[in-house]
């Protein structure tokens, strides 16, 4: 079985929401197909995202109402109205809002309901067996959810308690609710997993993005609170996050309720190879997110404002991976291991060949044994101008003081092309099998189009790009570039 690391290749990273389209955010349609065919006519061949699980209130993708369900407004609604259970009428609007999206999607119900033929009805019936295990107890977390509007922990103590009666009687009560909420998924991972083939079809890998951390108002703690560090009425006594540092003074308190390993890893963590696997079917690769936590995470009491009395307690990080590995191999995995990384971090990532990261706006610091310094770059690794954690590559070298700045330039050759370009030039030509490039970075574009910035809660995870950003000569400067650097792969799925 190939890795889809065998080889240099080039990608490009742009969530889903980031496509244009009418709605307020990108979607599973046409503009993710024609984004695919822009990758192929680049010669970039992998695609990565951001987590694509239903988001909350924030939009954040890594505070998901379920690890394995998908996000409902990443639907498209084209295919629907080429099955003939959604008028097109609606795809004439010059743009629609998220309560028209959700108005059409049960409409698009109510017309399956009517017109669909054996065939989509079967397919509906096996997707929701297939993914029993799971799905389930998100349809009843999400329908109470929506019927409460509340987190689980304040609802009914028979419910909060996952009593069996409560349980059988919401699902009675609520099973047209529940029938309609299965279909958004089975739409979802349809289109999806159509969307999969087209990309893998034409030599785009897709790479995926997976927190290591659960919300707390989620399926799955709900479901299964015994795996979770939390009081008798469901609240987390600890919760994680990352110690203070000299980006933050108070560390960063995320939130999420901590794991039970010990229980984990007496059911040879199932909960884990459960996970692995619906993530293993949407993606050719993956990234882990802080995967330092695999190795020891820090806890913070959950009574506590920020993240500055915490502790460092290890984690049994080493039998996951050799328990997943024992059940998928290849495992086909990413490290995100930035910040400040120990060796026994180092040790862990190395021990199971996965790839770390290396992030060349955090290269010149003027030390040259600077780890993101491309000339420290090793081939099991991934590079990358920046991350959605990142202000663009524009966006950062106009923030540089003057100093830096001429460092930086010094360092790439005083170029003659404009930022980002030289350090676009510089991902693609690292020694790592991977260099993946912000779409940002791609249309040159400023800090204002920033993804996230980091400690924030306001105005992330909303930038989208428009096709007429896009230069009509892009994807052939691309594909020189991505040629003159060796990264024009044969690319082939994990089949």
């Amino acid at each position: 079985m190939e890795s889809c690391l065998d080889q240099r290749r080039a990608g490009v990273l742009l969530h889903i929401t980031s496509l244009p389209g009418q709605g307020e955010t990108g979607d599973l349609g046409s503009s993710a197909r024609h984004f695919v065919n822009f990758l192929q006519d680049s010669g970039l061949t992998l695609w990565q995202t951001l987590p694509i699980g239903a988001t909350q209130s924030d939009g954040s993708p890594y505070q998901s109402v379920s690890v394995h369900a998908g996000n409902p407004r990443l639907i498209a609604l084209e295919p629907l109205v080429e099955k003939g259970w959604l008028s097109g009428q609606l795809l004439e609007q010059e743009s629609l809002s998220d309560q028209d999206k959700r108005n059409a999607l049960a409409a698009a119900w109510h017309g399956f309901n009517q017109d669909a033929d054996p065939s989509d009805r079967s397919a509906l019936h096996l997707f929701r067996a297939e993914r029993q295990a799971w799905l389930e107890d998100y349809l009843l977390f999400q329908a109470l959810h929506d019927e409460l509007q509340r987190g689980w922990w304040e609802w009914p103590s028979a419910l909060r308690h996952r009593e069996p009666e409560a349980l059988i009687k919401a699902s009675t009560r609520l099973a047209k609710k529940i029938d309609y909420l299965c279909f958004e998924q089975f739409l979802f991972f349809q289109q999806w997993m159509a969307l999969k083939q087209y990309a893998n079809e034409r030599g785009v890998l897709l790479f995926g993005d997976m927190p290591i951390f659960v919300a707390h108002d989620s399926a799955e703690v709900w479901s299964q609170q015994a795996m979770f560090l939390l009081d008798d009425e469901g609240h987390p006594t600890v919760v994680a996050g990352v110690p203070p540092d000299c980006f933050s003074e108070l560390g960063q308190r995320w939130g999420n309720p901590l794991y039970r390993w010990d229980l984990m890893q007496q059911d040879d963590f199932a909960f884990w190879v459960a996970r692995m696997k619906t993530q293993l079917q949407l993606f050719d690769l993956i990234r882990i997110d802080h995967f330092r936590g695999f190795e020891a995470y820090w806890e913070i009491p959950a009574e506590e404002e920020n993240a500055v009395r915490g502790h460092w307690v290890k984690a049994p990080g080493d039998a996951l991976f050799e328990r997943l590995h024992e059940v998928y191999d290849p495992l086909p995995l990413v490290a995100e291991d930035l910040g400040i990384i120990t060796a026994e971090v180092n040790a862990l990532r190395k021990k199971y060949r996965l790839p770390g990261m290396k992030i060349l706006q955090f290269a010149f610091s003027g030390e040259a044994d600077n780890p993101y310094l491309p000339f420290n770059h090793t081939e099991n690794s991934v590079v990358y101008t920046g991350t959605h954690d990142n202000d663009t590559t524009l966006g950062w070298y106009l923030s540089l003081d003057c100093e830096t700045r001429q460092y930086v330039d010094e360092y790439l050759g005083r170029s003659q092309e404009i930022m980002p370009w030289p350090l676009i030039r510089s991902a693609l030509a690292s020694s790592a099998r991977l260099a993946v490039l912000p779409m940002q970075d791609l249309l040159a574009l400023d800090g204002t189009h920033r993804m996230n910035l980091p400690g924030t809660v306001e105005g992330n995870w909303c930038w989208r790009f428009s096709w007429d950003q896009v230069e009509p000569d892009l994807a052939a400067r691309l594909h020189r570039r991505v040629k003159m650097y060796g990264r024009l792969a044969n690319s082939t799925t994990m089949d």
